[in-house]
């Protein structure tokens, strides 16, 4: 007889935010906590292309991760973001319902969530509605700066990165393998 997966009894809403560094970071080590007791994991990658992230490479490489991207290479033009910014949000958004409800996913990571909430290409109230469908057992951890309000209320963790130092300030460019 198959010996059943690990699977969570009590999964929370948790989100990181805040204009300091690390929310992503802080999430990924949460997946390979969670692998690490067999717990499988889905992360969504909003508004983020294949750009050659770290953490992308290192989330393929697992076999309890899945890691998908609805983004672009280029940035969104946060001024007057396209309709294909809007598309690949609302895309990753309907990935995220899926997910959710397929009974597979035992930790779902919505990566930059907020920033997309933030610059119009998702709604807060499909957040919100996101949150409604939740299973009992899943752990949802949202991140990326600017979270709404609504979403603060509802969640069971809150963490806020808050910048206080940064070497970009004293003109160190992003280093590979460190900030992407």
């Amino acid at each position: 007889m198959a010996e059943e997966r690990p699977r969570l009894d009590r999964g929370l809403v948790e989100v990181y935010t805040g204009d300091g560094r690390g929310k992503t970071t802080a999430a990924i080590g949460l997946a390979f906590r969670a692998v690490g007791h067999g717990f499988h994991v889905h992360i969504i990658q909003f508004m983020k292309g294949d750009m050659g992230y770290g953490e992308v490479r290192s989330c393929v490489a697992h076999p309890l991760i899945e890691i998908e991207q609805f983004g672009r290479k280029e940035f969104v033009n946060l001024a007057e973001p396209s309709t294909v910014d809007v598309e690949l949000a609302q895309r990753g958004l309907a990935r995220a319902r899926e997910v959710l409800t397929g009974g597979e996913a035992d930790v779902v990571i919505l990566d930059e969530l907020n920033v997309a909430v933030g610059f119009k290409l998702v709604k807060v109230e499909q957040v919100m509605e996101l949150l409604d469908i939740k299973p009992p057992n899943v752990e949802l951890l949202i991140t990326g700066r600017m979270a709404p309000p609504e979403l603060i209320e509802r969640a069971d963790l809150v963490t806020e990165m808050t910048e206080v130092k940064h070497p970009f300030s004293q003109g160190v460019l992003a280093r590979r393998g460190i900030d992407n």
